[in-house]
């Protein structure tokens, strides 16, 4: 049995393979785009959770502690310790520690 193509139908076989090659790229390009929009939509809520159970947890021990202590110590390391970690931790997030490069590809010159 022998196939006999025209250069015509060649063409449009390749054609037709190079527009599914296209589309198939183009998808799973698309396709990272929203799973890393996902991932960084998810480290969002993360942070947000974390910080809201952070604040209930140091604002339940202060509470705790004005409302049923009289040791001055304790008061002062109930409202003092939470200002060290909160100022501790805005320095931190403030500091820029690396400058990443403009270009795209690297820093290839």
């Amino acid at each position: 049995m022998m196939i006999t193509l025209s250069p015509l139908e060649v063409l449009a076989a390749v054609g037709v393979l190079l527009a599914v090659v296209l589309v198939w790229r183009a998808s799973v390009r698309r396709a990272k785009r929203i799973a890393t929009a996902a991932r960084e939509s998810a480290k969002l809520a993360t942070l947000a959770g974390r910080v809201a159970l952070a604040g209930a947890v140091f604002g339940g021990v202060q509470w705790a502690l004005l409302a049923y202590s009289a040791n001055p110590f304790l008061i002062v390391g109930a409202l003092g310790i939470p200002d060290l970690l909160a100022g501790y931790v805005l320095a931190w997030a403030l500091t820029v520690t690396t400058v990443e490069g403009g270009r795209r590809g690297g820093d290839r010159r």
